[in-house]
């Protein structure tokens, strides 16, 4: 008997049976991102990732006791490390920023975002989930970046506020989520970023 693979092929079950921790963990992510890119969010179940990772359910649901946070999981799975810019320059360092999310919006990782972002307002544990783990970590990247800007005299320390310190990622994020730009030219990174973001949070003379 042969099972799917994460890559959509054949797998042997018994190659199946002996993953464990994070080599099991990775095929099942891999396997929901591709569920949601093949069928979204609306069609995802946990009997059709384990299928598609070579495994059982309940090694799934022992990690994600629902398809929401698995589907966040598998969206962060989709993302690259990045280092957090730190050259010394507001501008530079919040451009950096702002062009690093652009790219993960024309990527895959971007598709299933709009995916997600398609289902969100009517599942409660979804949105619960993406606000958690996607929002907030964005946010944390921001307040980092403009808490050392602050501390370099080059941002007010009201700029900390974090409304105030996203405004720019929410400005992308309209692009993409509500004008239904997936390809973000760098020209309006760039307004974003001079005329928008920085007279917003730069001291003032």
């Amino acid at each position: 008997m042969v099972v799917p693979s994460p890559s959509g092929g054949i797998e042997d079950p018994r190659r199946a049976s002996r993953r464990r921790g994070a080599e099991l963990e990775q095929a099942i992510l891999q396997a929901t991102l591709n569920e949601l890119l093949d069928g979204g969010y609306a069609n995802l179940t946990i009997d059709r990732v384990a299928a598609r990772a070579g495994t059982n359910k309940s090694a799934v649901y022992r990690r994600w006791p629902h398809r929401a946070p698995l589907a966040v999981a598998a969206y962060r799975h989709a993302a690259v490390v990045e280092d957090l810019p730190d050259t010394g320059d507001l501008r530079t360092d919040a451009l950096a920023l702002l062009r690093a999310a652009a790219e993960r919006i024309a990527s895959p990782q971007g598709e299933v975002l709009r995916i997600l972002a398609a289902e969100i307002r009517d599942e409660p544990e979804l949105l619960r989930e993406a606000r958690d783990q996607l929002v907030e970590s964005g946010t944390r990247r921001w307040l980092t970046v403009l808490g050392r800007a602050v501390d370099r005299g080059q941002a007010r320390p009201e700029a900390l506020a974090p409304r105030m310190a996203t405004v720019a990622l929410d400005l992308l994020r309209n692009e993409y989520l509500v004008r239904d730009v997936t390809v973000i030219p760098d020209s309006t990174l760039t307004e974003i970023i001079d005329t928008i973001y920085l007279p917003l949070v730069r001291t003032h003379p």
